[in-house]
């Protein structure tokens, strides 16, 4: 049995891999603010014997806890993940998603913990650039280039823990995610998760608001496979490296409608900036590295979506008029980006 850190483990993709570490019969320590995450989305798992819920900010870490004490890795997921809001609180975004991280770094210094293994993020590519027209997917050798925030600040929180990993010496992996979906995803106060989003829109009957024509391709990875990701990710033999995470599949937003209520009306939106058209993983190290296999399909992971709808039945409705007012700064900030 070994011991493991998860930051941000109340929230989507925290909660799951908490829940598989405790089936892998490890102990598990979860550190969250409760900001975006929440006991709802640990219940099952909020009495464990081998579960421990440690209430804090990131930033204010108590680094004497004994909770924090001989731990074997540290799964770093906590941060602010909304990136439509990222426009307007840069500040609270970096502080979060940067500093944060440099504090969780210094308890890997002090607690002399051997590894970290981090959820970085797909938005560092920006819009990629295809020189070679052959080339549809995106490697992990494509060059970074953050277009607002979010971005950035999780890119650099991948820098800074290549830099602290060099220095202090532990290894580190980062997983860059692309579009993770599932139950329990994101349903807070934010405009931003597609899916839920739609979910959300067809439990009160209302349209479904698609950004531009539709047309655009994401390519959207199941959650018990992300979480399966970073499971792989603790032996020994793999250190040091950056990983996509996706599915390496195209799938339309139109295409995602109809899986979701064919019948429903669509309203669209004038097309976002500073977002690709297309994005598509390359996964071939995943698979390769992390000998990793996806088990879902897209449309099984919408399935099982589907069938647990309810979780979204309290979460903010979107319409056309306050997707205007929410998204306003975004615009004006990015218009400029318009590919």
């Amino acid at each position: 049995m070994k011991k493991f850190i998860v930051t941000g483990g109340a929230g989507f993709i925290g909660s799951h891999l908490c829940e598989l570490l405790l089936k892998k019969n490890h102990k598990v320590v979860c550190i969250d603010n409760l900001e975006n995450g929440s006991k709802k989305n640990i219940s099952r798992i909020l009495n464990h014997k081998n579960f421990k819920l440690v209430i804090s900010d990131i930033n204010k870490i108590d680094f004497k806890n004994d909770n924090f004490k001989k731990v074997d890795c540290i799964f770093h997921l906590a941060a602010l993940a909304d990136i439509v809001p990222s426009i307007e609180e840069p500040l609270k975004y970096f502080n979060t998603n940067f500093n944060g991280t440099i504090n969780i770094l210094e308890l890997i210094r002090r607690n002399k913990i051997k590894k970290i293994i981090y959820a970085a993020s797909s938005s560092c590519y920006g819009i990629p650039e295809f020189i070679n027209k052959k080339v549809k997917t995106v490697g992990e050798e494509f060059p970074t280039n953050p277009l607002y925030p979010y971005a950035e600040s999780k890119f650099l929180a991948e820098c800074v823990i290549q830099h602290w990993s060099k220095v202090y010496d532990f290894d580190f992996v980062s997983l860059r995610l692309f579009n993770v979906f599932g139950p329990k995803s994101r349903s807070g106060r934010h405009y931003g998760a597609v899916i839920g989003t739609f979910i959300t829109q067809h439990l009160n009957k209302k349209p479904f608001t698609v950004v531009g024509n539709g047309k655009q391709t994401r390519d959207f990875v199941y959650v018990d496979d992300v979480v399966n990701a970073f499971y792989l990710s603790l032996n020994k033999k793999i250190k040091n490296e950056i990983i996509n995470i996706g599915l390496s599949k195209a799938v339309t937003v139109n295409y995602l409608t109809k899986l979701i209520d064919s019948k429903n009306k669509i309203v669209y939106l004038p097309e976002r900036p500073g977002e690709p058209k297309n994005i598509l993983s390359n996964n071939y190290k995943a698979k390769i590295i992390l000998k990793w296999k996806p088990k879902y399909t897209f449309e099984k992971g919408i399935e099982i979506v589907k069938k647990n709808k309810l979780y979204w039945k309290n979460a903010p409705l979107w319409t056309r008029n306050n997707i205007k007012k929410a998204t306003k700064n975004w615009f004006k900030y990015l218009t400029k980006f318009k590919k």
